[in-house]
């Protein structure tokens, strides 16, 4: 079990990390504009469901194998990156352009706003990176076992990720909510949100192994 010092030092350094707005929070944001709180919620629930996939992965040794990997690690990369430039062509040319009414343009199945969060958390590099080389730093095998202090310390990330990224989707719920009932406006936050999809697939893109 580790120290207390070193879980306090985690919990510091992870609430760092995690407060300053990266993909997965601009992901949020961007559901949470175009749908409202709860797809922004659920977006939240479905990007840490990915992240309990990297906690198994870590505890288990396979990120590492996977990081030290380049083939590996570049069909990671290049997945994720399709994955988020399809959401953002899709946003900016396959979606029927609102019609001017004030009503809310058809919403996207539960189902798919969650999976989404999960895919595009599994399938971002940088989280890869993020378990195998921060978890780590704070495992102390003199402290007990190392699986289980991998997967104390990822449950712990999980924990207050879902805190800070929930907190940006209940803030971004409250300023975009009147908004999104303005058509043009609604057109605008669909556009925009397929410029941030295409800009996160250019930083996945631009993620070295190194």
């Amino acid at each position: 079990m580790p120290t207390l010092s070193t879980l306090l030092l985690f919990v510091a350094a992870t609430m760092a990390l995690l407060v300053v707005p990266g993909p997965a929070v601009l992901y949020i944001v961007t559901r949470t504009a175009t749908q409202g709180r709860a797809a922004g919620l659920l977006s939240v629930l479905g990007i840490h469901v990915g992240s309990v996939v990297y906690v198994i992965v870590t505890a288990l040794g396979m990120s590492a194998l996977l990081l030290a990997s380049n083939t590996a690690f570049q069909i990671v990369k290049w997945l994720g990156v399709a994955y988020l430039v399809w959401l953002g062509v899709h946003k900016l040319f396959l979606e029927k352009p609102d019609d001017g009414n004030v009503t809310e343009p058809p919403r996207a199945s539960n189902s798919r706003i969650f999976w989404q969060g999960v895919l595009v958390n599994v399938l971002n590099p940088k989280t890869l990176i993020f378990f195998v080389a921060f978890l780590p730093q704070f495992v102390d095998p003199a402290r007990g076992s190392v699986v289980w202090q991998l997967v104390l310390f990822g449950v712990g990330f999980i924990v207050l990720g879902i805190i800070s990224d929930g907190t940006y989707a209940l803030l971004a719920s409250v300023l975009f909510g009147k908004l999104r009932r303005t058509a043009r406006v609604r057109r605008g936050l669909d556009l925009s949100s397929g410029v941030i999809y295409l800009l996160l697939g250019a930083l996945a893109a631009a993620v070295s192994q190194s």
